[in-house]
């Protein structure tokens, strides 16, 4: 496996080099490629100098390819089902790697509508979902409430997607790091401001918003506000669904934590900076208590923000990139960071295995952004 060289992806060749692989980028997609490919026999070496403090660590860690399913994004909905679907197996080999315990859950999610427009707003997008072949169907008020009794009695109805889940991001980066150590990579907490400073033949750069400094593709902070609510007394949420909501125009998602936390989320912001504002946090929880009346007693346990690494698409960047011999992307997933991990590190570690792209990856290639020279097109040309 370890024939041919970086210049052509067609393969690892050792060289003079300490690591086969360096990876940029300590979140879950990076320490999932690391573990992939460690696991795999190939020497990797992981740098960041704060792991796990990006995106993810504001991400809610919801599992949603049906909720998630947009208008004019088919491409990117199958490759969140063909995630969503790798998910199980993922969740089930990472626990027994790591030990941990990755709070994954199946019970489903709840996509709601408070008012008339809410309602209307909602189904337009499960006539369009459902038009893909993606699993959600339709409930009454009384379905809905026959399955969350803490739902509001106004709620004019609603849908269910049962293969919409859940996984907790804070304890998946815990236990992605402990599965990549143990299978023999190497974690280096310092940063990278070139891609020169990487001392591998092969180098992935899951750096999130940091990428477009790095390498020049159109990778921009997106920002996301989002609460963290505990049930009051230390005990469960009153509900097991996530939900996802529209209330009096407010789209706004409560996700339960076995532990008693609800996550409620997000907004999202073409700003750069991660303050908390009144604003945000007032919004959020108005539409949160309108959608179930009980979060009005929970405690409010933390508010945060996050910076998500957009892409002028909306869909991530995986692959080599156009000009940059063994320069690999790992990118841009955007909302989608957590249920995109295993198949990003799937592609990822078999691209530099084989050298062979898989043809899921054809539509998310860095080279769609690349300009007639064929070299990466930097932010400000995408959005001029």
């Amino acid at each position: 496996m370890l024939t041919g060289g970086p210049a052509s992806t067609g393969g690892v060749n050792r060289g003079p080099f300490l690591a086969d692989v360096g990876v940029v980028g300590a979140g879950p997609v990076g320490l999932a490629i690391a573990w992939r490919c460690a696991a795999r026999g190939l020497r990797v070496v992981v740098h960041d100098p704060a792991p796990g403090s990006g995106a993810s660590h504001v991400a809610a860690g919801m599992l949603s390819p049906v909720a998630e399913a947009y208008f004019g994004e088919r491409e990117l909905t199958g490759l969140l089902a063909e995630s969503a679907a790798r998910w199980p197996g993922f969740a089930a080999e990472l626990t027994e790697a790591s030990g941990a315990d990755l709070g994954y859950r199946t019970d489903g999610t709840l996509v709601v509508g408070l008012t008339a427009d809410d309602l209307a707003e909602a189904r337009r997008l499960w006539a369009y979902q459902q038009g893909l072949g993606l699993p959600i169907t339709a409930l009454r008020p009384s379905q809905l409430r026959d399955r969350e009794p803490a739902l509001a009695p106004r709620l004019r109805g609603g849908a269910v997607a049962p293969g919409d889940h859940q996984v907790d991001p804070r304890r998946l980066v815990a236990a992605l790091r402990t599965a990549a150590r143990r299978a023999g990579a190497t974690l280096l907490p310092g940063a990278v401001t070139a891609l020169g400073e990487v001392a591998a033949p092969v180098v992935v750069v899951a750096a999130g918003c940091g990428t477009a400094a790095l390498t020049g593709l159109p990778v921009r902070p997106v920002k996301g506000q989002v609460l963290r609510l505990r049930a009051p007394g230390g005990g469960a949420p009153g509900f097991r669904h996530v939900i996802r909501g529209y209330a009096d125009g407010e789209s706004v998602y409560l996700v339960p934590r076995a532990g008693g936390e609800v996550v409620v989320g997000a907004t999202v912001e073409e700003r750069t900076d991660t303050e908390v504002t009144a604003g945000a946090v007032l919004r959020l929880l108005r539409a949160a208590v309108d959608l179930v009346p009980e979060l009005a007693e929970y405690d409010l346990a933390e508010a945060s923000a996050g910076l998500r690494p957009g892409t002028p698409d909306n869909a991530p960047i995986i692959g080599a990139l156009p000009g940059r011999p063994g320069v690999l992307a790992a990118t841009g997933h955007h909302r989608h960071g957590i249920v995109l991990t295993p198949v990003t590190a799937d592609l990822v570690a078999e691209l530099i295995v084989t050298g062979t792209p898989d043809p899921l990856l054809a539509p998310f290639r860095p080279d769609r952004f690349a300009g007639p020279a064929g070299h990466p097109v930097t932010q400000e040309e995408t959005w001029n």
